[in-house]
């Protein structure tokens, strides 16, 4: 049975991205096969995960999907802990908190860890970890990082107003600026277009391996409650052959669609679509900033053409 814990916070920008991407790769530099997921509709921090960890990471809507879906997709996970990423605050959904990331925790009963953005922040922390853990009982908040601590003395400060609230500090981290991800009108870049990913996840691996209880992170985790669907299907017909087009300008699919028996092509390449493919899937991406190649891919266009007449 798959074990697990959810990263959340009190708002987005708290670092939760930043922070569950460095624990999947710091759990991965240990030797721990650690996977990530990520709550709600979300092609791009996704992406960062399966980077870090190595495995892919699919998403958990509590919005669009039923529980036993969502704990069939963990149940398939081979990792020895699942790390999931929460969506903006803890407890942020539609009305009553729907799809919200605590909605998910109830759903599949796994204990979260709050993400705290500290910065400018000391007794009050006190009061803000005790507000969210007091909120609704049904969501067990169970431990604490504290995310842009400024100095040691900063960090004595936090770790005293939090001793009477009773939660665990299970990390903290300083100021890092090399975290400062950049961002678009979707989100963040994404991390292929960033400069070698790959080093800063070992350099943040470092860090939280030096600041973290990643034993007590994996304590924490707990098997989900409930049966899940034994295997949970891909998007398209069993045997279909799929051709999938997969370039900077077309890579939002998510991995639950997928069987891995997909003929992967490239649109910017100007590859054509394979010929014996039953469906030719174009999924989301940023086609709006390479026009003018995509406008001159004759070749993708003309067996698309084919394609779409068979």
């Amino acid at each position: 049975m798959a074990k697990g814990l959810i990263l959340a916070a009190p708002s987005s920008g708290s670092g939760k991205t930043s922070l569950t991407f460095g624990v999947l790769a710091a759990l991965r530099q240990a030797g721990v096969a650690a996977q990530g997921f990520k709550v709600g509709p979300d092609y791009i921090d996704p992406q960062f995960h399966a980077l870090a960890a190595g495995r892919p990471c699919p998403n958990l809507d509590p919005w669009a999907m039923a529980p036993d879906r969502m704990r069939g997709l963990l149940a398939q996970s081979e990792a020895d802990v699942c790390i999931i990423e929460g969506v903006m605050g803890l407890f942020d959904g539609a009305r009553k908190g729907q799809g919200s990331t605590a909605d998910l925790a109830r759903m599949l009963g796994l204990p979260v860890v709050l993400v705290i953005d500290a910065k400018g922040m000391s007794g009050s922390v006190a009061a803000l970890v005790h507000g969210f853990r007091t909120f609704d009982p049904t969501v067990n908040v169970a431990g604490v990082i504290l995310n842009r601590v400024g100095s040691a003395r900063h960090e004595a400060m936090l770790r005293e107003a939090l001793e009477p609230v009773g939660v665990p500090v299970l990390g903290v981290v300083p100021r890092l600026p090399e975290l400062s991800w950049p961002s678009r009108h979707l989100g963040l870049t994404l991390p292929q277009e960033l400069p070698d990913m790959p080093a800063q996840a070992r350099s943040l691996a470092r860090v939280i391996t030096e600041r973290f209880d990643l034993a007590g992170l994996q304590v924490l985790a707990r098997p989900l409650q409930g049966e899940g669907s034994a295997r949970v299907g891909g998007f398209f017909p069993p045997g279909a052959k799929v051709a999938l087009a997969q370039d900077d300008a077309f890579r939002f699919a998510y991995p639950h669609w997928l069987s891995g028996s997909e003929q992967t092509f490239s649109p910017l390449a100007n590859e054509r679509v394979p010929e014996d493919a039953d469906f030719v899937f174009l999924p989301g991406g940023y086609p709006e900033l390479h026009p003018q190649t995509l406008s001159q891919a004759e070749a993708f266009w003309d067996s698309l053409r084919d394609a779409a007449e068979r």
